[in-house]
């Protein structure tokens, strides 16, 4: 994913840093989001992806760099610039004792809205998000699944041209979880998403993908490009009929990279796949056994995200490392 600025796109950073002492809470960040496009910041808790949201937002100040949010950098925001902007933190507070509708009514009164048009969009963000029907309920009484909606709701009912959430499924159960992302999924056909997780499986519903690790960004683009592109070749995964040494398979010419997954199931990295296969069968009898399949091998981003962390961490250098 390219990250030459473009006037059209809505988010751009630029050698960002962000110090608190002698701590680089962020270190360097470039990134720039597309229009219409859902992008995934993933990292495990502390990479810093609350502070760079928080930068995006205007509520805390970069050490050094540049941050442009719709063309302006977020802490001279304009007030219509602001009122664009959409931001749902982890730990969004809903007013217990206000029903659904009046919890997105009162967000929408802090924007301006007057009353004929608030009223005409509370009722379209809840609808959006299935929760009509249980508008006149108090929140204290909506179950969790219907409290994260209703968070969603109260961040779009302003009508957001960039719509930043921070961990909206931590410690969501999977169903509910993937019914969130599939939302998201459907408002870019309006807004400019970006969204934080700890979780590396949620980064294949995103058309973008950023991993933060210690601070920097050191992997950025679709799913689909960092899956095929850290390996740096075609993964096919090989079943053998009898258990065999993986690592005499690995002088075999073409192949890359070796992983024995089971006793009889290997995964490697092939220059080209094609062309390696008869050489590997050559391999696998001259050990007394024969290949039941080889078949394209579909690694799951938690493999993929574990790679991209272990590459970054062998191209650190050593003072950093040690």
């Amino acid at each position: 994913m390219t990250v030459t600025r473009s006037v059209t796109d809505p988010i751009h950073v630029k050698d960002v840093f962000r110090s608190y002492g002698d701590v680089a809470a962020i270190d360097g960040v470039t990134m720039t989001v597309p229009q219409g496009a859902l992008l995934g910041l993933i990292g495990p808790s502390g990479s810093g992806k609350t502070t760079l949201i928080r930068m995006l937002t205007g509520t805390l100040m970069p050490t050094s760099g540049q941050i442009h949010v719709l063309g302006e950098a977020p802490h001279n925001f304009q007030r219509s610039t602001r009122e664009r902007i959409g931001y749902v933190p982890q730990d969004f507070v809903l007013y217990p004792d206000l029903t659904a509708s009046e919890n997105v009514a009162f967000v929408a009164s802090l924007f301006g809205m007057f009353w004929w048009r608030r009223r005409k969009r509370v009722r379209e963000v809840l609808e959006l998000l299935d929760l009509w029907q249980v508008r006149d309920r108090l929140a204290r009484n909506l179950s969790g699944g219907m409290r994260r909606r209703l968070e969603l709701a109260c961040g779009l009912v302003h009508e957001p041209a960039v719509l930043f959430i921070d961990e909206p499924t931590a410690g969501v159960d999977p169903l509910l979880s993937r019914e969130i992302w599939e939302e998201f999924r459907r408002l870019r056909e309006t807004c400019t998403l970006l969204v934080t997780t700890q979780s590396v499986e949620e980064a294949e519903l995103c058309d973008h993908v950023a991993v933060l690790h210690r601070g920097r960004v050191i992997a950025l683009d679709t799913p689909e490009a960092l899956r095929h592109g850290i390996w740096g070749g075609e993964i096919v995964e090989l079943i053998t009929e009898r258990p065999v040494d993986a690592q005499a398979l690995s002088t075999v010419p073409g192949i890359a990279r070796i992983r024995q997954t089971g006793p009889r199931t290997i995964v490697l990295v092939a220059d080209d796949a094609g062309a390696a296969s008869p050489r590997l069968v050559d391999a696998v009898r001259a050990q007394g056994s024969g290949i039941v399949s080889v078949e394209p091998y579909q690694p799951s981003f938690g493999e993929v995200f574990a790679a991209i962390v272990e590459r970054s961490e062998h191209e650190r250098p050593a003072d950093e490392a040690a």
